[in-house]
């Protein structure tokens, strides 16, 4: 008999939620198999089994067990299994098993579906068993639900029994993130956290509380930028993107960290750790139609400092799509060694940034705009930005951290390194 344990699905990850089942309790298993579909603090996706045998669970669907924790059990056919002891569930958001009419589970496992649409189904509603797949071997995936869910609601077979807004279900099949407490003017309404939000909490909250940071701003002038991005721009291949600048500053970055190892370093319990390779990491904010929804989730480009500007440009549209469409998978959210985080785009001037531990800093990059700035005893107008540098003092000392700001700065306004 083998345990399955809630596995480490990130670097970051304490906890998991049992999302769904993919076999039923009692089925034969088979090495490589896809078993359980799991939530973590970053993404959802699935587990594979490692052993053969027939598969006993522990833990329900919606259920959160901290990492290490037993989730079932596989054992060798016609072995009995001893009754399973209770498992200790946090109670940090409602069950979604809980708010859900008992499924048939026969039905609902022989669905051939991928996660993120079984997921998505899940959230509009939507009954996978009476889809038909567009997918190999006719799997249901993402776009047949999405299609299902704008689809008109099939007329009733017989009259509806009256209900009062209170006895109807959400639409969704799952508990609403937001009770209202009164629709009287003037009152509150109780807001249910996400998984992903709570973590964002958690982790900001320790790092203001944990990390003796300071700041140091610099002003760039992006003109040379604006000039090459503009000759990448009538070079390009139509289907190749063309770099943005916030793919320069990344790449930017990644070179200086190279030549600045402590600012690519962390701190761990009274120690550096210099880390080899330079992994960037991009703040991507998550919208929701939800005033209460939405978070911020930072994708990493691994070996920045090697790829060529192109590529990271590739490279970061596709992270942001597949954060945007909730197909990213924890270990593209792992490994960063430094963030940049932009606003520019929603017109703020500069802004310091929270460092996320155990990093050593965060680039915060501001709006780029023409502004009067003085060249040759004239004012001219000049594409400039500000870009604020927030670091962990343990670590990264006043110099250190200005020599590194004062090279990413340099690389930008003579951005002919980049491109090579």
């Amino acid at each position: 008999m083998t345990d399955i344990v809630m596995p480490r699905l990130s670097d970051t990850m304490e906890e998991g939620t049992v999302l769904r089942w993919l076999k039923r309790d009692g089925e034969h298993v088979r090495r490589g198999e896809e078993l359980v579909e799991i939530e973590t603090d970053k993404a959802a996706m699935t587990y594979e089994s490692d052993q053969d045998g027939v598969l006993h669970t522990v833990a329900g669907e919606g259920d959160t067990l901290a990492v290490g924790e037993t989730i079932a059990r596989i054992v060798e056919a016609n072995v009995e299994v001893p009754p399973a002891q209770p498992v200790l569930v946090k109670e940090t958001q409602p069950a979604i098993a809980d708010a859900l009419p008992p499924p048939n589970r026969h039905d609902a496992d022989r669905v051939k579906a991928s996660p993120l649409a079984k997921r998505i189904a899940q959230e509009a509603g939507v009954e996978l068993q009476t889809l038909t797949g567009s997918g190999p071997g006719g799997r249901i995936v993402k776009a047949d639900v999405e299609a299902a869910s704008k689809a008109p609601p099939a007329p009733p077979t017989s009259a509806p029994t009256p209900s009062t807004p209170e006895d109807r279900p959400p639409a969704s099949g799952v508990r609403p993130l937001v009770e209202e407490v009164s629709s009287a003017k003037g009152e509150t309404a109780t807001v249910e956290l996400s998984r992903t939000q709570r973590t964002i909490a958690r982790r900001m909250a320790e790092s203001k509380a944990t990390i003796p940071d300071f700041a140091l701003t610099a002003d760039v002038d992006m003109e040379p930028c604006v000039k090459l991005r503009a000759e990448l721009k009538r070079l390009s291949q139509v289907e190749e993107p063309v770099p943005t600048y916030n793919d320069m500053i990344v790449k930017a970055c990644a070179l200086a960290l190279r030549e600045h190892p402590r600012a690519n370093a962390s701190y761990r319990d009274g120690r550096f750790e210099l880390h080899s390779r330079v992994n960037v990491g991009l703040a991507v904010a998550v919208a929701s139609e939800d005033p209460t929804g939405g978070a911020l989730v930072v994708p990493t480009v691994f070996d920045a400092d090697t790829k060529a500007l192109g590529e990271i440009a590739r490279e970061t549209r596709t992270l942001a799509e597949r954060v945007r469409d909730g197909s990213i998978t924890p270990p593209e959210l792992s490994g960063g060694t430094f963030t940049v985080s932009n606003l520019g785009m929603y017109g703020i001037r500069s802004f310091t940034a929270i460092i996320n531990p155990p990093q050593a800093a965060i680039l915060a990059v501001g709006e780029l705009a023409p502004r009067a700035v003085a060249r040759k005893k004239k004012i001219v107008a000049r594409h400039t930005m500000s870009a604020t540098l927030a670091c962990d003092h343990r670590i990264l000392y006043g110099a250190d951290a200005a020599l590194f700001l004062a090279r990413v700065r340099e690389l930008l306004e003579e951005p002919a390194a980049l491109t090579l």
